[in-house]
This record gives C-alpha cells, structure tokens and sequence, in this order.
C-alpha cells in the first residue's frame, strides 16, 4: 500500500504559473460573452433621449425665436455640464460594479506549480488541473483523470438526474458536482465551451427591477403626464387669461414641467444601490444581487447556522468515548491501544483529501496520533460510498480487503443515526444518549463511528445493498470535536437585539450542543430547542406557533430548514438566511435575502444567495445588515429633499400665471437650480455617514415605501412652507413698487440658499440645522461652497444678472433675502420641534 509521501508525489503537477500566464494572454479570460459596460455613445444617447434634455432644446429654440441668445447659449451650454455630470456618475457606478462583478466570479480550485491554488475562475486555462468537490460549479469543459463524480448537466441537457462520471468522461464548463471528489484536465474555456457554443444568452441575461424600482419608474410615468398636463395649461393659460405672448407662456410650461419632472429619482436609484453594494463589498459581504440591498434594511429574522458563523470553523478531536473508557486530548501524552480501532475508522469513513473542516480535523488527529502505526491507511480507496442522506445521517465508505469476497465498512454520522444502523439495545442506546447528552453539554460537537464487514461480489451475480441498514455494524464509540465561538459573535448579537432583529440558529449539530454555544455567545435565554424529529411531528399551524418561542433548532435536514424558511415568511418575517451546502440551495432562494458561505460554502450556494460572505463570521452579516440600513436611510433622505426642493420650485413656476404676476422662474432659472440639485441628491446623501441610532431603530416594513404619501408628508410641509413664504415675499415686494426683476433677484437668491438648508433639515431630525456638523460627511463643506459662490456670481455678475433677469445686489435686496431666509429657517425649525424631530429627540441617548 503506498505512503502518504509517494501518493503525492504521484500526482500531477499542473501548469507553472509561467505556462498558465502566457496560455491566459494566448486565449483570453475564461469567461462567456456578457453585456459590456455601456460605452460613451450609449450614454449620450439616453441623456439625448431624456425629457429633460428635449425640454432644454425646446426652451433654448424657444429663446433663439425670442431673440435671447444669451438665454438660448447658456442652455444649450448647460447640455454639456449635464452630460459631463451624467458621465461622471455613469463612470463612478460602473466600477462599482466592475468591481462586485471581478469579486463575484467563479472561483476554481487547480494545481499549479505542485500545489493547490484557488483562483478565479476567468483565470483558468486549457491545460490546468482542476480539483472538484462536491457543490463545485465546474469552471471549464475538461476531462476526468481521477475519482468518480455525479455532476448534474440539467443546465445542458435539461435532466435533472445527475449523471455518473469515471475516469476519461467528459465534464461540462457550469455544470455542478453533486457529489464526489475528482481531478480533471481542461480542454476548453470561454466561447470554446459547450455552454459558450450554445450562446452568451445564459450571461447577458438582466434581472428584472427591484420592487422599489419598479415603483420609482410608476411615480416617474406619473409626475411626467401631470408635468405634460399642467405645462398646456400653464400656457393657454398664460396666453389666452394673461395675455401674455405665446412664446413667454411657451417658456413658462417648459419651466413648469421641468420644475415637476423628477429626473433625480432614477439616477438616485440607480447610483445608491449600486454604490451600497460596493459599500457593502468594503465590510467583506458580497452582494451577488443589487436589487437584495433594498432588501437589507428590513430584515427582522436572521436564521444562522451554528458552524463557522458563529463558530471559528477550526475543528479540531479534543476527545474519544468508547464503551469501556474516555480519553481527552488536552495534556495527553499518547494515545491508549484501546483508541486506536476508533481513529483508524474514523479516518477510513473520511475522504483522505477532504473539504469539510469537521473530516480534515479527523485526519489531522488520526496523522498525529497514529503516525507509525498499521492503522494509517494514506492512498487506500474505497470501492463504493453510501453519502449521508435526509434519511440516514451517516456516511458509509466500503473497502476490499485481503478476501476477494469480503468488504470492510467504516460508517460516521450523528451518533442516534450510527446507533441506530448498529441496532443497539435499548440500555445501550440509552448509555450512548447519555454519552453524548455529556459532551453536547460542553458545547462538542460528537459524531458517532462504527466499522463492519460484508461478504459479496458486486456485479457479477448481485448488486451493492442498496441502503446501508442492509449491513450488520459494530458501534465503536464517540469523536468529540470542538469549535470555539468566534470572540466578536457576543457584540454583534447585541447589536441585533439592540436593532429589533431576531436571530435563530438553524443547525444540524446535537440539540445540547446548539444549546451551548447559543449560551455562550449569548444568542437566546430561552433554552427550549426545536428538533428535525420535532419538524416532522408538527403541522404548519403547530409549527408557527411553536417557532414564536424558540431560537433553538437543531439535528435539521435541509428541507426542514426550507420549510422553516417559508413558515417565517408566512408570518409576515424578512428572513435572512445563511447556508453552504448543496441541499442549502432551495432555502436561499426562499429567504428575502441568502447569505452563502464563501470560505467553506459550495459554488450552488454561492449562486442560490444574494450575498456572499468572503470572510465567514456572524458580525460581517451584522456589519451589512448596518451598511442596508444606512443605504436605505440616505436613499430616503435623498428622496425627501427631492420632493422639498421641487415644491418651491413647481409653485413660484406655476403661481405667478395664476395670480397674474410677472413670471418668476424661467427654464435657466431651473438649469442653474439643477446644477445644485443634482449633486446634492447623487453625491452628498449617497456620502451621509449613518445615523446614531441606526441600529437601535426596528426593522422598517418590508413594504414601506419611500415615494409613500406618509414619507413624503414632512418634506412636502417644508416645501410648501418654504414657496409659501416665498410667495408671500414676492407679493410684499411688489406692493412696495419694486420691478419684476428685483424680486425675482430675491426669489433666487433666497431660493439657492433654500436648497442647502433643506439638505441640512433630511440629515437629522434630533438637531438644529444649525447643529449638525458637516465635518461627518465630506460632501457638505463642497456644497456649501458650490452655494456661495453660485450666489455670489448671480448677484453679483453683470452678465450672469442679464442672463438670468434679475438685477443688481443692494443693500435692500440683501436685506429682503436674508429675512426670506430667516423666515424659511425658522419654519424648518419649527417642523422640527412639532414634528418626528420631537420623537427622534427623546429617542436620542445622552
């Protein structure tokens, strides 16, 4: 029988990294023809399809007609800033998801320089050497050189039973290893695969708009027919009651509907969800799913499994149980003969190459404590497997021996389940119960190992038994394996209680080892646990009423976490789960939002989640459900200023035709306003740091939306408060004899001042404007600046006062803006005492 030794150096070596590097450059990245990021020209054709754009053209032609090519100039002028802008943005939100796309693809296990290498995926070449576990999404077309896999080829063929591969059979790039271990040759990437010869349909393919998106575009369709209809009105009745020239009430409608259009929302969209993802992606959560970001702030149930999320994942044997004696690890010096049977089949139902981290810590023990003896068994394959399965809990490996006929069995799995295949007597079983009840007490996680023997010749006048109760076991005894909790867990769980987010541990392990580690880390005070065994009893209405009291569920098979899953939804919970298996797949997918594994999760997972996490711990998926409600916070915040700046705006454009006044804004009034507007909602809400008290707030409803009438009701008081005032102003100075350009000198210069102050009155409701520090977002002093001097030059450019319309700064006009100003200021404060800020103010900690 070979050594370890001469068994690895049996083995390929791969390519070298030299090889491998000049192969990529020869043919390319090993990915499928996908939708390219939009180029330059695909961008200025949006911006000149744009409403907006056309109603500039409409308004500078309109000037032109008028003969004000100063007017007409700066509006066509204005076209190029408000492409450049959108560039900007367009440029800042593509590598963001550049980036999410470089982090998110496929990774692939090779050989390369005699080692192995996790690499990703569009970096494998023909000629590599892939290693394929189960849960592998296989990164290439390439053929099996060793091991027996079942790969699932459904994505080619459309069957859905996973097909049997031996050495020499062919393996299909996408196609997944449901179970099995192999090494395989690439023969074909990219386009050159048969997924990539069917056609790039598979990668260019879009998710469909998020709920909030498809919302947002509904209010956008909506305020645009409204801008379309009152602009009409606006100038028949500017024409036909005023009596104005057509081509004034022409300007008029055009200043109307763009002061109604809110072309902010879609860019507000577009940039803060893909920017959080990015964010998000900072904190080691990947975001699979951009649409899942909305989904971050509203959740209110996290189901955990217990192993590497709330637990290090560093498994490691810290003691052995047999029917006769204990042995501990900890300040042993050798190993007693009486363990020895234990470990070696222990090692024997264990892949000797394995992934999971409980099977490596088997060997690493086995190698420690054997090395030397006749029970290390490197190199020795078994003949056939019997996987651990949602009936049986155990896996068996048979072996030949030195008798043709007869087989050896070495069995693992969950000790009721070896128990059980061993048919103990009941004092038996009753001792082991006990056993194990001890060592789950501790927090160990205890697997159960029994070894057997069959006579029998396969293939020839008989067939393998098709289940392993078919065989007759002896039950050797208890591995006991720990995996201290992760020492930032206890913090992060306090958070959640903190954020009125539940949390349920979802595991397999031992019902007292779940209640354990939950004790340790603080997870829940209730110490009932819900079992697999529990699941299967209960009937759903049973079920939701138990699952209201218990944060405990273990010994769970995949599909009882599913079911789970769905039962928590139906009572109205946001449910995050996490998962790494498989069998976790279906439960991902129905969960609000999946969190896959990512250092010990399969490929199916990954794919099935809308999150992935790079670094598997619990306080990563708490960091992101902060980093959800920050987004989502200044996404509401951004969309509340929208609707506060563009009420003023839409009344001091449609008022004046409806009182018979001079017309007080004009389509370059609302250009220059744009140009404070734009990066205000883009840029400074997108930069807000989170608030305090974030995560001492509950979970938002899931279906609480920010375009709602109750959101917006605050906003659309200031707004209207605001042009009220403004109005108000407007008429004092007209009864005090002062021209139509004088007021309209301060209407605009107490209105771009307006626009930061209602920045400043979204960020927080608890403090004075006054009070709230811009030093926490960097964009702040930037746009207070971009205001004064924007101010300055309207005031106090004769040119720019021509254009414009308005005249000169004196002492009056100055004096007239800052009692506008002051007055705006004290109605924003005074909202603010009467209104959330009041409650957001006794909320706030000392």
């Amino acid at each position: 029988m070979p050594d370890q030794a001469s068994a690895a150096a049996s083995l390929p070596q791969g390519l070298s990294s030299q090889e491998a590097a000049a192969r990529l450059a020869q043919d390319g990245p090993n990915q499928l023809p996908g939708s390219a990021p939009k180029s330059t020209a695909a961008i200025l054709r949006e911006v000149l399809t744009e409403p907006m754009f056309l109603m500039l053209l409409a308004a500078g032609g309109t000037y032109l007609a008028l003969g004000d090519r100063g007017e007409a100039l700066f509006l066509l002028g204005s076209v190029a800033v408000i492409i450049a802008i959108t560039l900007l943005q367009e440029r800042r939100t593509q590598r963001a998801l550049e980036a999410l796309r470089d982090l998110s693809a496929p990774r692939a296990l090779v050989v390369r320089d005699g080692a192995e290498q996790r690499i990703a995926g569009r970096e494998v070449v023909c000629g590599d050497l892939l290693v394929l576990h189960e849960g592998d999404r296989i990164a290439a077309d390439a053929l099996l050189l060793d091991g027996q896999l079942e790969v699932d080829e459904s994505l080619l063929t459309g069957e859905s039973v996973p097909v049997a591969k031996l050495p020499a059979a062919q393996l299909f790039a996408s196609t997944v290893v449901t179970r099995g271990v192999g090494l395989a040759r690439v023969q074909a990437t990219a386009g050159r695969t048969a997924v990539g010869r069917i056609g790039a349909d598979l990668a260019a393919t879009e998710a469909p708009p998020s709920p909030l998106q498809q919302r947002s575009r509904r209010l956008v369709r909506a305020l645009g027919a409204l801008a379309l209809l009152l602009a009409v009105a606006q100038v028949l009745l500017g024409w036909w009651w005023n009596g104005r020239p057509l081509l004034d009430s022409l300007l008029s409608g055009i200043a109307l509907a763009m002061a109604l259009l809110p072309e902010e929302i879609p860019v507000i969209l577009t940039v803060f969800l893909a920017l959080g993802a990015w964010r998000i992606a900072q904190l080691q959560v990947l975001t699979r799913r951009i649409t899942a970001v909305e989904t971050l702030g509203a959740i209110t149930v996290l189901a955990v499994d217990k192993t590497g999320t709330l637990t290090q994942n560093r498994m490691a044997v810290t003691g052995l149980v047999t029917p006769a004696r204990h042995w501990h690890a900890e300040g042993a010096a050798e190993l007693p003969e009486d363990f020895h049977r234990l470990v070696e089949f222990a090692m024997l139902a264990t892949p000797g190459d394995p992934f999971d981290p409980m099977e490596q810590a088997i060997q690493r023990f086995g190698h420690d404590w054997l090395r030397g003896t006749e029970h290390v068994h490197d190199g020795r394959e078994p003949v056939f497997e019997y996987a651990l399965s949602g009936e049986i809990l155990a896996m068996t490996r048979v072996y030949t021996s030195t008798a043709p006929a007869l087989h050896l069995l070495a069995t693992k799995g969950a000790p009721e389940a070896v128990a059980d295949l061993c048919h103990l007597d009941e004092a038996r079983r009753g001792a082991i119960r006990a056993q194990v009840e001890a060592l789950a007490e501790c927090g160990l996680r205890v697997l159960g190992v029994a070894c057997g023997r069959w006579t029998g010749q396969p293939g020839r006048a008989q067939a393998w038994p098709p289940s392993q109760h078919d065989f007759d076991f002896e039950f050797l005894g208890l591995l006991a394996l720990a995996d201290p909790p992760r020492p930032e867990v206890p913090e992060a769980l306090a958070q959640c209680r903190a954020a009125g987010v539940r949390v349920v541990m979802m595991t397999g392990d031992h019902p007292a080892t779940a209640r354990a580690i939950a004790r340790q880390v603080g997870l829940s005070e209730r110490p009932e646990v819900l079992t697999g065994g529990d699941l299967e009893a209960l009937d759903d209405a049973t079920l939701r009423e138990r699952l209201r009291r218990v944060d405990l569920c273990a010994r769970l098979k995949p599909a009882h976490k599913l079911r789970l899953v769905q039962l928590l939804r139906a009572e109205g919970a946001v449910v995050a789960m996490t998962g790494d298996g498989v069998n976790d797949a279906p439960a991902l997918r129905a969960a609000h939002v999946g969190i896959a594994m990512g250092e010990r999760g399969t490929d199916v997972a990954r794919e099935a989640a809308a999150l992935v996490l790079l670094k598997d711990s619990f306080a990563h998926i708490v960091a992101a459900v902060a980093q959800g409600r920050r987004i989502d916070d200044n996404l509401r915040k951004a969309t509340r200023f929208v609707f506060a700046v563009h009420v003023p705006i839409v009344t001091l454009a449609l008022a004046p035709t409806l009182l018979q006044w001079p017309a007080l804004l004009l389509p370059v009034h609302i250009v220059l306003l744009q140009l404070l507007i734009d990066p205000a909602c883009a840029i400074v809400f997108e930069a807000e740091p989170e608030a305090a008290d974030l995560m001492r707030r509950p979970p938002r409803p899931v279906t609480d939306s920010p375009f709602a009438l109750k959101a917006l009701r605050l906003p659309l008081l200031q707004g209207l408060g605001i042009a009220a005032l403004l109005l108000a102003a407007q008429a004092w100075l007209l009864a005090q004899g002062w021209s139509a350009a004088q007021g309209r000198a301060v209407m605009l210069g107490a209105l771009v001042p307006c626009v930061l102050l209602l920045i400043l009155a979204q960020r927080d409701p608890a403090r004075p404007l006054w009070r709230r520090a811009p030093a926490a977002n960097p964009w702040l002093r930037p746009m207070l600046a971009a205001v004064g001097l924007l101010l300055a030059a309207l005031l106090g450019l004769p040119g720019l006062r021509d254009l414009m319309r308005v005249e000169g700064a004196g002492l009056p006009t100055l004096a007239a803006i800052a009692a506008v100003l002051a007055l705006c200021l004290a109605w924003l404060e005074l909202l603010r005492l009467l209104g959330p800020g009041r409650a957001a103010r006794r909320r706030r900690p000392c």
